[in-house]
């Protein structure tokens, strides 16, 4: 027996498999003790803890401890000369036309950043040596006047030579034993000293937290009589046991998305769509990625808060558009929705929790895409008259019905997910029309044809217990571990064997952490270039498959590289203009295997009296048919339809039809009104 935990901003999802059947589950999250709410979904699915074999866990315990200032109190350590390294950042400006625009601020304050007498050059030659003796009067008169809960190391250049980072860490250890410590060389072996410095900081300031949390849950597990393994979802769509994520927290920044994307890839079964976008619409937000040929794109940096974190994740685009969202009129009268939500504490103001904004769940209760008796397959119960009250204020404002406004709110909700989109297709090469949209979460299946109209797309799949996907995404996912470094190399003859020596390399390194583990190798090797023409000053990625590793050429690499930068940027220098390798990363990994996650649970309870609803679209009044997933097991159906699942609700709008595909897919298709 396998199972899936996921922690998003307003439920827990489970998800349970023993191989042949599944058992779902969704309880209100509990933000201020997020095992709590895991805990509550593991008693609400009837589990028994020494019953289960492994439990794949998920979490935002990172993502939140960043967004609200709430990680550990972080020591940190730069080379002479550098102390306001996170302080001057990049010259960009995020809101170019903001006049009261301020950088981000780092989650270490100067106060606390300290200089040590080293210097490595660009080359890794050693320029000023570290004085243990020195360092170590130094290291033992700051932690001992500071209360601190991590180190974290940032020396210049060490990614190519970490001697230092090494040695002043074998210092704090032997000083205090107790001590997390963070080397830049361990977190992000690349080069951009700003971005590398913010990755190790982010990483000691989720740390304590992380490892907290891990250890907390773990201990709770085992007195409630699990002896199973225990792994944690990463932002890069693989997994690690918890023992190594409490080592290594950055990685786990993002695992809820990453999770949900791996779900929609694997949890389709095998259907021609291999080539889709990711819709995950939950109670807080939207995350929405591309996937071509059933693999995920994967991003060497993101973002959050504004701070750089350079290490590999799944390329999401978030945007505040969440069944939670909130909508308000901004200064200039118009109507906003988001990013601000209600979150699970106190929710939408249908869940009588004590929300009084009006939400984008609430304008589907009132609009009529959403039924009361139906909510979470009718196991949870929402106030109709409490959605109708909020909306309402709201629509006074703009002189407009009751269900016009609750439309209005849903459709502005729509175009900010269409924007999301364009920003992971459009802006980066590829036409979404060419991609089928696989919307999930709570919320996504009901508004994936109207963002499909506008994107042009003509085909929508739902995969089973969409609601849940995140979870069944947990369960699907592989024991994968990434190694990069910053090797800075022509693409000329002279250097094909440094090429291939440095991909061998990481390899090896990448295999042989993930054996100590106790993990096998047997996931085919990931590899990605990040490669320019000289003068650049961004990479562009350039995959490389096994056959092209072990056929590896110039011929080849400028191949990839050119295709790789005309599909961004849409042309390319003319063959002899000289191109640059900059970094090398290789991922391994231990696959999975399959579960059977296609099949919902047999006890939905849907009102069986209700066959005909009354739904305000764009201003027209339509009666809407009401069908379950397993009414669709006959010919085509056209829309308008609404198709009740046990955690979420797909619209079938007028000019679609809907039918059940072989893996219990609800695949929707666009026709000629």
């Amino acid at each position: 027996m396998r199972v899936g935990i996921e922690v998003g901003g307003t439920f827990t999802d489970l998800v349970m498999s023993d191989g042949k059947n599944i058992k779902t589950a969704k309880v209100p999250s509990t933000p201020a003790s997020p095992d709590e709410g895991a805990m509550l979904a593991i008693k609400v699915a009837g589990l028994k803890l020494d019953e289960i074999s492994e439990l794949i866990h998920g979490s935002t315990v990172a993502t939140n401890a960043v967004l609200e200032r709430k990680g550990g109190r972080v020591c940190f350590f730069v080379t002479q000369g550098t102390k306001d390294l996170l302080l001057i950042q990049r010259h960009d400006r995020r809101a170019i036309y903001d006049l009261q625009y301020q950088k981000p601020s780092p989650v270490v304050p100067r106060h606390h950043t300290y200089e040590i007498n080293e210097r490595i050059a660009a080359d890794g030659k050693i320029v000023t040596d570290l004085d243990s003796e020195v360092t170590s009067n130094l290291v033992k008169d700051i932690l001992e006047q500071e209360n601190f809960d991590s180190v974290a190391i940032c020396f210049l250049h060490s990614y190519l030579n970490p001697i230092h980072e090494r040695a002043l860490s074998d210092i704090i250890s032997a000083l205090y034993p107790e001590m997390p410590i963070t080397c830049s060389c361990d977190v992000a072996r690349e080069f951009r000293e700003y971005e590398r410095a913010s990755t190790t900081t982010l990483a000691a300031y989720v740390q304590p937290v992380v490892a907290g949390y891990i250890n907390r849950f773990s201990e709770e597990l085992a007195r409630r009589g699990f002896q199973g393994k225990f792994s944690i979802m990463q932002s890069n769509g693989g997994r690690m046991p918890a023992a190594a994520i409490t080592k290594n927290a950055i990685t786990a920044l993002f695992s809820g998305p990453a999770a949900g994307v791996v779900g929609a890839i694997r949890g389709k079964g095998s259907t021609p769509y291999t080539d889709i976008i990711t819709l995950d619409m939950g109670g807080t937000s939207t995350d929405v990625a591309l996937v071509s040929s059933d693999q995920a794109e994967l991003t060497p940096m993101t973002m959050i808060d504004g701070l750089p974190v350079k290490t590999p994740v799944v390329d999401i685009v978030t945007v505040g558009a969440g069944g939670g969202s909130i909508a308000w009129v901004d200064d200039g009268g118009l109507l906003r929705v988001g990013p601000q939500s209600a979150g699970a504490t106190p929710g939408p103001a249908c869940y009588g929790r004590g929300g009084k904004l009006p939400t984008v769940t609430d304008a589907h209760l009132v609009r009529g895409t959403l039924q009361a008796d139906s909510f979470l397959g009718g196991k949870m119960s929402v106030d109709l008259a409490a959605a109708s009250h909020v909306i309402g204020e709201i629509a006074k404002k703009f002189n407009v019905e009751l269900a016009e406004m609750a439309d209005n709110i849903i459709r502005v909700a729509e175009a900010n997910i269409v924007r999301a989109i364009q920003q992971v297709s459009t802006e980066r090469g590829s036409d979404p029309r060419e991609f089928a949209l696989v919307p999930y979460g709570g919320a996504g299946p009901l508004h994936a044809a109207r963002v499909a109209e506008d994107l042009n797309i003509d085909t929508v799949v739902v995969p089973p217990n969409a609601g849940v996907l995140s979870a069944s995404g947990l369960l699907l996912s592989d024991y994968v571990h990434y190694r990069s470094q910053t090797k800075r190399l022509l693409l000329n003859e002279k250097n094909l064997n440094s090429i291939k020596s440095n991909i061998s390399s990481l390899t090896t390194e990448a295999k042989e952490y993930l054996m100590k583990l106790g993990i096998q190798t047997n996931k085919k090797i990931e590899t990605s270039l990040e490669m320019r023409y000289v003068g650049q000053a961004f990479e562009v990625p350039v995959k490389l498959t096994e056959i092209d590793v072990r056929n590896i050429s110039l011929t080849l690499l400028q191949k990839r590289f050119t295709e790789a930068h005309h599909k961004i940027f849409e042309f390319s220098k003319p063959e002899g203009d000289p191109v640059e390798i900059i970094s090398i990363r290789v991922g391994a990994g231990e696959k999975t295997p399959e579960f059977a996650v296609q099949r919902d649970n047999e006890d939905i309870d849907i009102n069986p009296n209700i066959s005909k609803v009354d739904i305000v679209e764009r201003g027209i009044l339509s009666e809407t048919t009401t069908l379950s997933r397993t009414d669709l097991t006959g010919p085509t159906v056209s829309g308008p339809v609404l198709v009740r699942d046990e955690s979420s609700t797909v619209y079938v709008p007028f000019g679609w039809q809907v039918r059940l595909d072989d893996f219990y897919n609800i695949v929707l298709e666009r026709g000629s009104e």
